[in-house]
């Protein structure tokens, strides 16, 4: 069964237990991974994630996995992503149930074509659930910004919701990784909402142009230990903030987990690097062979955390940054394994 987007949200946060597969596709991966979070936090279940590649080999673990009783009880959701035309007969499996404990999900990078098996798995069954995730609109990205601000409990004027959204590129989740930040500085909560004012973007949102702060974080993820040194020398001397450094290593972060998904679907590293800025190119491409996608996970919620330190506890900044920073340039210089 197709379902539009605007009337998603509804069939996500109270989800029919008769579908058992959910397929999020479109150019807006970013709204995708959202609409599967809202999944799970729907279903209150706990995520199990399973590789393409993994479904390929083994046709029969989806069904397998859907069936069982969980050993410690609690909600599960299969997770899939990202996932290709290699999956589909995994899914007819799964759809051939007569009964499941846990559903599944999957998540395309892109658009699928009319002639896709998968799209007609989850678009001519009862059981399934698709949701074409296209590009928005500014008007559309506004409205979803403004919707992500009030789950953190802030209320974001329209020029200030199409603000936030151009500045993170349309990027949903990365909007979201930010207004969560706001509310986190202003102490708002969905208890106590509070309005967001231009001031609270101005001190702690993106900003682009300030390209030197993504220096240490790339120095780190191309694991060159000896630059990074020098620069975290040079940031020391000028007395550089630390969050904003924290801030474009996310960027950067979410930037290369789809790219390091599509390396390790099979493309060459050259053809996924043509959707990069010129300017980006090079060290994209020094870092995406050094990372696989469970290692760049776990560094970003290294980052994460480290944010939260930051701003939470009297750390000292600049320390706690350079330990962070000198973590992950090891791990990448390892081979990010």
């Amino acid at each position: 069964m197709k379902l539009s987007r605007d009337k998603a949200a509804a069939a996500l946060d109270q989800p029919d237990p008769s579908h058992r597969f959910y397929l999020f596709s479109g150019a807006d991966n970013a709204a995708s991974r959202l609409f599967a979070q809202r999944l799970l936090n729907g279903l209150s279940a706990e995520k199990v994630t399973a590789s393409a590649a993994q479904l390929k080999s083994d046709p029969a673990w989806l069904a397998d996995e859907a069936a069982s009783l969980p050993m410690f009880g609690g909600a599960r959701l299969l997770w899939i992503e990202p996932a290709g035309e290699e999956i589909c007969p995994a899914v007819e499996a799964l759809l051939e149930l007569e009964q499941i404990e846990a559903p599944a999900v999957a998540i395309t990078n892109g658009s699928l074509k009319k002639t896709s098996g998968l799209l007609k798995l989850a678009e001519g069954n009862k059981a399934a659930l698709h949701v074409a995730c296209e590009a928005q609109t500014p008007r559309e990205q506004r409205g979803a910004v403004t919707e992500l601000a009030r789950k953190e409990g802030l209320i974001v004027d329209p020029a200030l919701a199409e603000r936030i959204a151009e500045e993170a590129g349309g990027d949903l989740i990365l909007a979201r990784l930010e207004l969560q930040k706001f509310a986190l500085y202003a102490g708002a909560s969905p208890e106590h909402p509070l309005d967001l004012g231009e001031e609270v973007v101005d001190a702690l949102g993106i900003d682009q142009a300030e390209a030197e702060y993504g220096r240490a974080g790339d120095l780190a993820l191309a694991g060159d230990v000896a630059g990074l040194a020098t620069e975290l020398s040079l940031m020391d001397a000028a007395a550089m903030d630390a969050i904003p450094v924290v801030r474009a290593l996310q960027r950067r972060l979410l930037m290369l987990a789809p790219l390091r998904a599509r390396v390790e679907q099979g493309q060459p590293i050259g053809s996924v690097t043509q959707t990069v800025w010129q300017r980006d190119k090079p060290i994209v491409s020094q870092i995406l062979p050094r990372w696989t996608a469970p290692k760049l996970s776990e560094a970003f919620q290294r980052v994460q955390k480290l944010e939260r330190q930051i701003l939470l506890q009297p750390v000292p900044a600049a320390a706690a940054l350079g330990e962070t920073l000198m973590q992950l340039a090891r791990v990448a210089a390892s081979g990010g394994r």
